[in-house]
């Protein structure tokens, strides 16, 4: 019989691939197979895995049973594992001579595509605990105690989650090192959450909070990613995109008997909870008030808020899960290019720049060891004025040789011993002549501070100065030692310390002590900028005389008059400022 105009038989050959696969065999012969056994089921209805009558096929109309050139349909379970078209949505679509055209979209993120089986329940359970304690503890006013109870509870969640990411790849290198590391990253962050509930100043604990949110990320994705720029928002990240990883584990709860029936059971006792405890509360006027203390006021603006920061709670412990499950490949290592870099082509600027940074240090031996007298005839300008006009530019001086110092050693070649003694030398002499620059930028916004007054602007750009001190430390013994691996990570680490030695510090109540030991001195008192200073002041401006005492502290008592909403807000700061008001007779 002879098919219609345009089609083929069905055992007729598409091309030369299907010769090669055996679909040209005549009977008997290896691979022949028929159309209806080979390529349907035995149960199948009849016509299944052909074309409609009527249809186009790739090179035209097809009869009864003509099947397309590609006939193999891939069925893939929802909880399987995806190949990476499948994965990221591609689809397949016919162009105009027939052929299949996969269109494959960009991935942001090709060697990262994260786990391939959905959340398991130590996982989701964490992420629910961490939510809830976030939804109820964290503290939208006042800095308080919420932020290290949430601190707290996401460290103890995270430790199941490890083990359990660690169960899952017993083979993943790991070494007592890293673990050490990694646990010390996480305690930082929890100490920097922690400094909400004994410091008031609103500047130092917002600098405190992202720099816990960084540590916590850095504590657990430090080890998969080779920027610590990457590793310290790759937490954030991926609990954007651990969203569609929850909704695989959300459809395979709804199939699972044994899931909804749990997810049913904690329904129902949350509404026996519901039921029974305004019932015992009002049986019980003690119960009660403990009752509301707990449990805060439900009203529309309130549960928008909780249902937030539920969200948010959950989903940076399901960030960590998604990193700890599915971590990014290794990175490959690529053959390094040849070195074109002569000797005298990056020792050439380095030697000028430490000549002029040598010139410029032997001036300011004479100025950092002078006297006033010295610098007022060398200058025309005050011991002070001439501390302030030069902060700023040694300031930015410090920041630029350190790049300059970070680019050289990570790019100038060294394949000689000679090479390798040019660059310890150099990089070594620019390194020692630099933290000369920065003591001196040190003693100046200190003498600045002694003649004008300290402010928290001053306070902590001072901070950052002996921050790059202590990263031009980490350089140095990086360049005596010619390690190729950069310090950033380290310096990273010496910045956390930092932060945390002037929470420590106290640094509104150590500004206000020294502005009052300069009132003694001098009589010249800012109370204006005394009276915007926080709760952690107020033991130090109680030393000030009358009336500027009282002048200065009743701002800061009327902004305490406001007591703190509940248990959350609770601040170590301001309830020793309010004791210490209550003595206070103006």
């Amino acid at each position: 019989m002879n098919a219609p105009d345009g089609a083929r038989p069905a055992g007729a050959a598409s091309s030369g691939a299907d010769e090669l696969a055996g679909t040209n065999a005549g009977p008997g012969e290896p691979g022949a197979a028929s159309t209806a056994g080979a390529s349907t089921p035995s149960d199948a209805p009849a016509g299944a895995g052909s074309e409609p009558r009527g249809t186009a096929g790739p090179d035209g109309p097809s009869g009864a049973g003509a099947r397309p050139a590609t006939a193999a349909v891939a069925v893939l379970e929802p909880d399987e594992p995806v190949t990476a078209a499948a994965s990221s949505g591609s689809t397949a679509a016919p162009d105009r001579s027939g052929t299949a055209v996969t269109a494959t979209p960009i991935e942001v993120f090709p060697a990262w595509r994260g786990p391939s089986a959905p959340p398991t329940w130590p996982v989701l359970g964490a992420a629910i605990a961490v939510g809830a304690t976030a939804a109820a503890a964290v503290p939208l006013g006042r800095p308080g105690l919420g932020w290290f109870v949430v601190a707290v509870v996401a460290a103890v969640a995270m430790v199941p989650v490890a083990r359990h990411a660690r169960r899952r790849d017993p083979g993943a290198p790991t070494t007592w090192r890293a673990d050490a590391t990694d646990a010390a990253w996480g305690l930082a962050a929890v100490g920097l959450a922690g400094v909400a509930t004994v410091r008031d100043a609103p500047w130092l604990v917002a600098l405190c909070l992202l720099a816990s949110v960084a540590a916590a990320s850095v504590a657990v994705a430090g080890r998969h990613f080779r920027s610590t720029a990457f590793a310290a928002i790759a937490v954030p990240l991926a609990g954007f995109r651990a969203l569609p990883w929850v909704g695989r584990a959300l459809r395979r709860v709804r199939r699972d008997a044994a899931g909804a029936r749990t997810v049913t059971s904690a329904l129902v006792g949350l509404g026996l909870l519901a039921v029974f405890g305004p019932l015992l509360a009002s049986a019980d006027p003690a119960f009660g008030r403990l009752l509301d203390g707990l449990l805060p006021t439900v009203d529309g603006p309130h549960l928008i808020r909780w249902t937030a920061l539920f969200a948010l709670g959950a989903c940076g412990l399901l960030g960590a899960g998604f990193v700890l499950l599915g971590p990014p490949a290794p990175p490959v290592a690529h053959p390094a290019g040849p070195l074109r870099l002569r000797r005298v082509e990056w020792a050439l600027p380095i030697g000028l720049l430490v000549g002029l940074f040598t010139l410029f240090v032997g001036v300011q031996f004479a100025t950092l060891f002078g006297s006033d007298d010295h610098v007022l005839r060398t200058t025309g300008l005050t011991y002070a004025e001439y501390a302030r006009s030069g902060f700023w530019q040694l300031l930015a001086v410090t920041v630029l040789a350190l790049g300059v110092v970070l680019l050289t050693s990570r790019f100038a070649p060294a394949p000689t011993p000679a090479d390798r003694a040019w660059k310890r030398g150099l990089l070594a002499a620019l390194t020692v002549l630099t933290l000369v620059i920065v003591a001196s930028a040190l003693s100046r916004m200190w003498l600045y501070q002694e003649a004008y007054g300290f402010t928290t602007l001053r306070l902590l750009v001072l901070a950052c100065e002996m921050w790059l001190g202590a990263c031009f430390l980490l350089v140095l013994v990086a360049v005596v030692r010619l390690r190729a691996k950069p310090v950033v990570r380290e310096m990273a680490a010496a910045g956390l310390v930092a932060l945390l030695a002037l929470a420590v510090l106290d640094p509104e109540r150590f500004i206000a002590a020294h502005n009052v030991a300069r009132h003694a001195v001098t009589g010249q008192l800012d109370q204006t900028y005394l009276a915007t200073l926080s709760a952690d002041a107020v033991p130090a401006l109680l030393e000030l005389p009358q009336p500027q005492r009282c002048e200065t502290l009743g701002h800061i008592a009327d902004r305490l008059d406001a007591p703190d909403e509940d248990w959350t807000s609770w601040n170590a700061a301001r309830a020793a400022a309010r004791d210490a008001l209550v003595d206070v007779r103006c």
